[in-house]
């Protein structure tokens, strides 16, 4: 496997400096580097790449723009000197996010992090999977599904609660958009608000579920769940 890479900067030097990270990675090969972003992006339009490094404060086009505008888009990874630009590259999923002077272990993570995804995206899925993959804060989050105890709706946001964390996962996603990642088999639905991973069910008692640390009511279109569960 060597996933194929562009980087667009109109800064000369920050292009050397991916290019030499990129040259330390025998699983990533960089097939062409642009400092003007309306000719990266031309290229990108006819040429299929796997990761795109591309800095978001360029003076013709955006970086954020120049994704926008891709019929087909790579695994993103934005750079940039400027931290405010980070909500933007959130809203369009990229794959992480790296803040100028790009150190060499922060760029080695966004790199593993990318072969993983590739790796899951490329890979023939069950209903078993041991991971799913959703974006927060800024970047794609690896999560086990083992690790996931029950999951959380808060409008256009979910909360992934889990086993190993005191704080939660918060990702733009919807609880049927979520439902469809996870194994149908090891989860359940059981208020408007709430999915729990069955395996983490302690009891029920007056249309409440016990989980580790919280009670979570039971809905009045999901109580025929309580019948199923005691079977």
């Amino acid at each position: 496997m060597q996933l194929k890479c562009v980087a667009i900067d109109d800064e000369p030097l920050a292009l050397e400096i991916i290019k030499k990270y990129v040259s330390d990675y025998p699983a990533l090969k960089m097939v062409n580097t642009f400092e003007d972003a309306i000719s990266g992006a031309e290229y990108l339009k006819s040429n299929k790449v796997d990761v795109l490094f591309v800095d978001i404060n360029m003076p013709d086009i955006t970086g954020v723009d120049l994704v926008r505008s891709l019929p087909e888009k790579p695994m993103v990874i934005f750079t940039t000197a400027y931290k405010k630009f980070a909500f933007e590259g959130f809203e369009l999923e990229a794959l992480d996010y790296l803040l100028k002077p790009i150190n060499s272990s922060r760029f080695g993570a966004a790199v593993h992090k990318a072969i993983d995804y590739y790796q899951f995206k490329n890979t023939s899925q069950t209903n078993e999977d041991e991971y799913i993959y959703v974006h927060s804060e800024y970047r794609v989050i690896k999560i086990s599904i083992r690790d996931i105890e029950y999951i959380e709706s808060m409008q256009d946001y979910i909360k992934i609660h889990l086993l190993s964390a005191e704080k939660p996962v918060l990702t733009l996603m919807s609880l049927k958009s979520i439902m469809e990642k996870i194994p149908a088999a090891q989860f359940i639905r059981i208020h408007r608000s709430f999915v729990v991973a069955k395996a983490q069910i302690r009891s029920i008692y007056n249309r409440k579920v016990k989980l580790r640390n919280i009670e979570l009511p039971v809905g009045t279109n999901y109580a025929d769940f309580i019948k199923d569960w005691s079977k």
